[in-house]
């Protein structure tokens, strides 16, 4: 069953976290954000939680070979549903459109299916495609980020967040930061001094 406060490893760095961080990763070197999806995954799996990568940039046979250097086969955990690869665009805009409600509940529901299968913990990494600044609702992209803020306090999915710095602009990167309570920077996670308060973020939002 999935434990609050269980320390988890993230698998691309030496630290350990409580289970239910929420990080953002700025990157602008693919290399960097391959390595981070791949570790990220095989620590989950060696870990016994449930996985789900939303990436346009990878495939299964891309996953699985870095699997099987460390001795794992990725068709496994795809027959068990512990491991769900989908695209980016095919998770976050059902019908073209961006709804932060339906992204919410769909959590819920990932973090519910490693109770019931009685998995050590649920965890997510996911990148935000450019997509998001034409499609209809993307502007409420940061009331969904912050409102996530809010759910792992009780649905502790351990998630990391990666956007394309070259894909968004400085502004829009800043206030993406604002709902993160953790970046990673220069490989390693640091508490983000940007981060405001969901209560207050999305309260700002309202008023």
């Amino acid at each position: 069953m999935c434990i609050k406060n269980k320390k988890v490893s993230l698998g691309f760095t030496n630290e350990q976290f409580d289970s239910g961080i929420h990080i953002c990763q700025i990157y602008s070197d693919e290399e960097e954000r391959t390595d981070s999806i791949s570790k990220f995954i095989l620590s989950g799996l060696k870990s016994n939680e449930k996985v789900a990568c939303f990436s346009d940039k990878e495939d299964k046979k891309k996953i699985n070979h870095f699997l099987q250097q460390n001795g794992i086969s990725l068709y496994d955990y795809l027959e068990s549903d512990k491991f769900t690869l989908s695209g980016a665009n095919e998770t976050y805009f059902e019908d073209n459109e961006f709804d932060p409600n339906r992204m919410i509940s769909l959590l819920k529901s990932f973090h519910n299916r490693s109770v019931t299968q009685n998995l050590s913990g649920a965890r997510i990494i996911g990148e935000m495609t450019k997509n998001i600044e034409q499609i209809k609702g993307g502007e409420k992209l940061l009331e969904y980020e912050s409102k996530v803020n809010k759910l792992i306090e009780e649905y502790p999915i351990t998630t990391v967040c990666q956007y394309n710095s070259n894909d968004f602009s400085g502004s829009s990167i800043l206030d993406i930061l604002k709902v993160h309570p953790y970046m990673i920077l220069r490989g390693t996670v640091v508490r983000n001094p940007f981060y405001i308060n969901p209560d207050e973020f999305l309260n700002d939002l309202t008023n």
